[in-house]
């Protein structure tokens, strides 16, 4: 069964950014995607450190194994689409997520492109500035990473937890964003069988 991981780096665990991606997972698993979401805000992960020891080893993991990191790397590379789901922090992604893309980013690199031909989303919630930087540090991870970015990444609007409900437009790009994903997820199998 083909399967959608996400990263959600808000601290927020049910925040804005959360329900934008569970609007995302109903269209996946209305087209009968398994999902899976993985809290990183607020989980103490270490910054890369350009210790370039990913290059050196070519063992699909960071050097350092003391945080959540390469669980999640493993997660991506099983998946077939992931998500990255961040607040607008001080106009970009939180730092968690920062790090997040920084280690996993240079681990794949340094293994020939680990994520290579992956649907993948980016979601960001917004209260009123920030929102094109942060999707935009996003999208570099998922394009630098060889993957494909099916339609417009998803922004909401909203300070206070459930405040992006009111959001309509960005509740149909999040359910846009499922339904592509879902379709390229399936068209990619089935050239794969082909």
């Amino acid at each position: 069964m083909a399967k959608v991981v996400a990263f959600n780096g808000s601290p927020r665990k049910d925040g804005n950014t959360s329900i934008l991606i569970g609007h995302i997972f109903e269209e996946l698993e209305n087209e009968g995607i398994a999902t899976e979401l993985v809290q990183v805000g607020k989980k103490k992960i270490r910054p890369c450190t350009a210790c370039m020891k990913c290059f050196e080893n070519k063992d699909g993991h960071c050097v350092f194994d003391d945080d959540i990191v390469n669980g999640c790397i493993d997660k991506m590379v099983e998946a077939d689409g992931i998500i990255l789901g961040s607040p607008v922090y001080f106009l970009d992604v939180t730092p968690e997520m920062k790090a997040l893309i920084d280690r996993a980013g240079f681990v794949s690199m340094a293994n020939g492109g680990l994520y290579q031909r992956r649907a993948g989303m980016a979601v960001t919630a917004v209260r009123r500035s920030g929102a094109s930087r942060t999707i935009d540090t996003m999208l570099h991870f998922l394009l630098v990473g060889g993957m494909v970015v099916p339609g417009f990444p998803v922004i909401g609007v909203g300070r206070e937890i459930g405040d992006v409900n009111r959001d309509e437009e960005g509740i149909g790009r999040a359910r846009d964003a499922g339904k592509n994903m879902a379709w390229l997820i399936k068209a990619t199998e089935k050239a794969r069988k082909s």
